[in-house]
């Protein structure tokens, strides 16, 4: 066989190219993934390996799409499998962990998959709120989506399933969120009623004076969300050290949030209303309601329940949609 069949899977016609037989391929040598698709038995597979293999048991006319869309970009969030594909048409396979979207007409693609703005599409129709807000970030900080395109996509196409999702999601969506642990932070607090907080502010117009990843001015509140890296890096804990020393010499109160306290989101919401409190806030206190269960259930097709300012992505989307 020639190398690069040994490193990836391959179809039955490839093998027969490379003159194995199909006697051959029922050995030990050699293991089914799909119908007509094969492996060497010697490869580990890897996530990428079970995107090809699922990509050639489909017609060439699939696409990656959704969260394996997402993934296959960049993302790291969510379930790896199923794999998702779309395709044009009533067409039906049964693939083990392949599910294979059927579609009146293929959203924007390239030869492999839908764009990131299409995926996020699909997403939205069955993703839980808060993941949506963490996704739509995410890609509108790599560039791989603009909010002008997102919105257009979605009023264009209003009937495809997560468009009205997307429409619905869109005014919480910020690009400047650098981790998916900022994104989620400013929604636990959105969601429960506290003021919005602006993203990756720098502090002051100063030489050293650091940026922030969650801001309230008006109170002097900082949040920031501290990876692993920011314990086990000797350099980012020394940066730390600076830069928290410098917001206190400048009156800022901060709260530093780490993974485990999202693991407990609301008494991670409680924290940063007691701080805002100290610092003279006098704004409703959380709410743990309706509004807040939504941020972890299925976004919704209908239409928000505030109003949004004049000119924001949501009120253009209304008007797109009448």
């Amino acid at each position: 066989m020639p190398d690069e069949l040994l490193h990836r899977p391959f179809t039955r016609a490839e093998a027969r190219a490379a003159g194995v037989t199909s006697r051959q391929l029922q050995g030990r040598q050699f293991r089914r993934l799909h119908q007509s698709v094969w492996v060497w038995a010697g490869h580990e597979m890897t996530h990428d390996d079970h995107v090809l293999a699922a990509r050639l048991a489909t017609p060439s006319r699939a696409r990656v799409s959704h969260l394996t869309r997402l993934q296959q970009l960049g993302l790291d969030h969510g379930p790896r499998l199923p794999l998702h594909l779309s395709i044009v048409g009533d067409h039906h396979l049964d693939l083990h962990d392949v599910f294979l979207h059927r579609t009146e007409v293929m959203p924007p693609c390239d030869d492999v998959g839908v764009s990131g703005t299409a995926a996020l599409i699909g997403y939205a129709a069955t993703a839980r709120v808060v993941d949506l807000v963490t996704v739509g970030d995410w890609l509108l900080h790599h560039g791989l989506m603009t909010m002008p395109g997102l919105l257009e996509l979605a009023c264009r196409d209003r009937w495809r399933p997560g468009a009205r999702e997307t429409l619905w999601i869109a005014p919480y969506l910020d690009g400047g969120s650098r981790s998916p642990g900022e994104s989620e932070t400013r929604a636990l607090l959105q969601f429960a009623g506290l003021p919005r907080p602006q993203v990756n502010v720098r502090l002051a117009d100063e030489p050293h004076a650091p940026t922030t990843d969650l801001w309230l001015p008006e109170w002097r509140v900082a949040l920031e969300y501290e990876g692993s890296q920011h314990f086990t890096d000797p350099e980012q804990v020394r940066r730390d050290i600076g830069r928290y020393a410098w917001m206190r010499a400048r009156d800022v109160a901060y709260l530093q949030v780490t993974s485990r306290m999202r693991a407990q989101p609301r008494a991670l919401v409680i924290a940063a209303h007691r701080l805002l409190v100290d610092r003279s806030y006098r704004g409703p206190a959380p709410a743990f309601g309706p509004t807040w269960n939504l941020l972890f259930e299925r976004a919704p097709r209908r239409a928000v329940s505030w109003q949004p300012e004049p000119g924001s992505p949501r009120l253009l989307a209304d008007r797109q949609l009448r």
